[in-house]
């Protein structure tokens, strides 16, 4: 698959420059759960100050949930919450939502990109910002569901002495959730 459009604008492209173009995007989706779980791989030995790494409370989050039996989608959500750490430092779960966005469903969504001001409501204070900020969304239908993930998986898992299933036991989960589309 070397071959590429000849095009040098868009609004120029002919039906076989697009082919090319599809034929590239398809293998490259196709890709997308290695190159998720690479990212998540990056997270290791990042401690940020924590008393686990970011993958420890990644596998922490979602070995909860998967223990608590959440379906599937779910554990994949809780696993890969904090995948944009790295890149999106001002809004983490904001990216996490926008990888997850076409893969699950509206409640995951919206929990994956306001966990981050849910989570806020036990630190916040120390860092002088309202910890109820997460209260301007008490009537959005997710906001329980949302609160429940924090509470239940997210918020406790930063315990070094936590026994979490390792990243290989997820993958053939994170596969096939990103394999829906």
């Amino acid at each position: 698959m070397n071959k590429q459009a000849n095009f040098t604008r868009f609004d120029e492209a002919t039906k076989e420059d697009v082919e090319i173009i599809m034929d590239h995007y398809k293998s490259f989706a196709t890709d997308l759960p290695d190159r998720i779980l690479q990212h998540l791989r990056l997270l290791d030995g990042d401690f940020g100050g924590f008393a686990v790494d970011r993958l420890q409370h990644s596998l922490q989050t979602a070995t909860r949930a998967h223990r608590d039996d959440r379906d599937e989608e779910y554990v994949v959500c809780a696993l890969l919450h904090d995948i944009g750490d790295t890149l999106g430092t001002f809004d983490h779960g904001g990216v996490a939502a926008a990888i997850l966005k076409p893969f699950v469903s509206d409640a995951n969504h919206w929990m994956l990109g306001n966990h981050t001001i849910f989570q806020g409501y036990y630190y916040f204070e120390h860092i002088g910002i309202k910890k109820d900020v997460r209260d301007k969304h008490i009537h959005n239908p997710y906001y329980e569901y949302t609160k429940e993930f924090v509470d239940k998986y997210d918020m406790p898992a930063f315990d070094p002495d936590y026994e979490s299933m390792t990243l290989e036991d997820f993958e053939p989960m994170v596969r096939r959730i990103l394999s829906k589309h």
